[in-house]
């Protein structure tokens, strides 16, 4: 039986994976374990894993006594019973600055020294001012044509890494000091210099890298700072690991829809990538995120997306960077492109199904596309790995779509539904925000079963062509 457990969003984000791991993480946050045997037995979830983006996550978590948190680098099993302790793996893009910020709200709401709760890999890459800055400068420039952005300076990190691998300063810099500043230094100078990125636009000046080595290397103080072995250990340990995920599935940096993307790897990849070097390859359960509806931050395809619906949003709210919190209904098409895409899934989560119950009637699944003259299309073709030109091909595709709805449905039948969509159990059924208003489902497909789809004459699949 896999003790630990992969949680992934399946959409655009903002499905609930922060309230799922947090309810991993509290006694009794056990789903069933394959083909509906019984839940996992391994102990209390210690540690919560982060394995991809930085600290422009936003997974809330509500608990039954009101205390509300928005996770952005901290587990999300930090607020449970158990008080679950974060790693930070080599795949996170770590803000030392947000990440005090992000402590202090944890204290306010009775977490005691949440940084001691901390430990990172020494690989993991920093995100800065210099990055931030550089970020928020590139999306204003772009005008209408904005991506999307946080304004968290994420891309710029991966792109600087990529472009100056040596120079890209990381975790374990903060332990010399002069190689911290070194590294600060010429990454302030190479922003500044950078004609296509106008640093004026700053809200902030630049700060000097002196400083900013000086407020790392006191944070760095109050963390653990790891290397090779650590995840090891924990994962071989007793008790069990969440591996927490964030943005989703359809934005990811190569499966996603290109350019309206993130710089990181959204699917379960580097989760599997750490079990493997860990000794541990395909040894945790691998768990779906999906809403019962879908939302979306900002531009970008969204085919089943619907201004009538009056969905209350209370913890997602329009931003300067990233845009408007768009509605819609569930796209069935998109659903099991992500699950291929990411290559499938164990179990799904289900949530906001209160949301659902209470706009009895109005949601409705969109199960097909109508693309052209080339009719009806009820699936994506994933692509060759990380060829972007061909997810491009797909976005404008997707800009043009217009979905084909099938009737309402009734509140009892989104589980059945979507499993039948997803061709993966629900194994959790979620139906407000708090771990108390989750519960583990009964598995009511077989692993095996496979996606309701349109007739053979009706569809085609839809591969982006030349």
């Amino acid at each position: 039986m896999r003790e630990h457990s992969i949680v992934v969003d399946l959409g655009y984000g903002d499905a609930g994976k922060g309230g799922i791991v947090d309810w991993l993480c509290n006694p009794g946050g056990r789903p069933p374990g394959p083909h509906g045997g019984s839940p996992a037995t391994g102990g209390p979830v210690h540690t919560v894993v982060r394995f991809n983006g930085g600290a422009q996550a936003a997974h809330n978590v509500v608990t039954q006594g009101g205390r509300h948190h928005t996770f952005a680098q901290f587990g999300s099993g930090t607020l449970s019973g158990l008080g679950a302790r974060t790693f930070l793996s080599r795949f996170m893009l770590v803000d030392p600055l947000a990440l005090v910020g992000e402590a202090e709200h944890l204290a306010s709401v009775g977490i005691a020294d949440p940084l001691a709760l901390v430990a990172i890999d020494r690989d993991a890459l920093l995100t800065t001012p210099y990055h931030q800055a550089a970020n928020r400068a590139r999306e204003a420039a772009r005008g209408t044509a904005r991506h999307g952005s946080c304004g968290m300076g994420i891309g710029e990190t991966a792109a600087y890494a990529l472009t100056h691998p040596g120079d890209a300063p990381r975790v374990g810099d903060c332990r010399s000091p002069r190689t911290l500043t070194r590294k600060l230094a010429l990454l302030r100078e190479r922003v500044s210099a950078d004609n296509t990125v106008d640093s004026s636009a700053a809200s902030d000046p630049l700060p000097p890298a002196q400083d900013v080595t000086d407020a790392y290397r006191a944070i760095a103080e109050r963390v653990t700072i790891t290397g090779e072995g650590h995840l090891a250990r924990l994962l071989h340990g007793p008790g069990r690991v969440v591996f927490e995920g964030a943005q989703g599935v359809l934005l990811d940096e190569w499966r996603g829809f290109h350019p309206y993307t993130t710089w990181s790897t959204t699917t379960f990849d580097n989760a599997e990538e750490l079990l493997a070097e860990a000794g541990m390859p395909g040894e945790a359960l691998r768990l779906g995120v999906t809403r019962a509806y879908m939302t979306r931050h900002g531009p970008g395809p969204f085919v089943t997306e619907d201004p009538t619906l009056e969905l209350l949003e209370p913890h997602n709210q329009t931003g300067r960077w990233q845009g408007p919190v768009r509605r819609g209904h569930l796209d069935a098409v998109a659903l099991r492109y992500a699950v291929e895409a990411c290559g499938g899934v164990d179990a799904i989560a289900l949530t906001h199904l209160d949301t659902v119950a209470a706009h009895a009637g109005q949601l409705r699944v969109g199960h097909a596309y109508r693309v052209g003259p080339r009719g009806l299309t009820d699936c994506l073709v994933p692509g060759p790995a990380r060829d972007l030109d061909y997810q491009q091909r797909l976005t404008s595709m997707l800009l043009t779509a217009r979905p084909v709805y099938g009737d309402p449905v009734g509140p009892r039948d989104w589980p059945d539904v979507v499993a039948q969509i997803a061709g993966a159990p629900v194994a959790v059924r979620s139906h407000g925000p708090s771990a108390a208003s989750k519960e583990a489902a009964g598995f009511p497909v077989s692993r095996s079963a496979r996606p309701a789809r349109l007739p053979a004459d009706e569809g085609i699949a839809y591969i982006a062509g030349g």
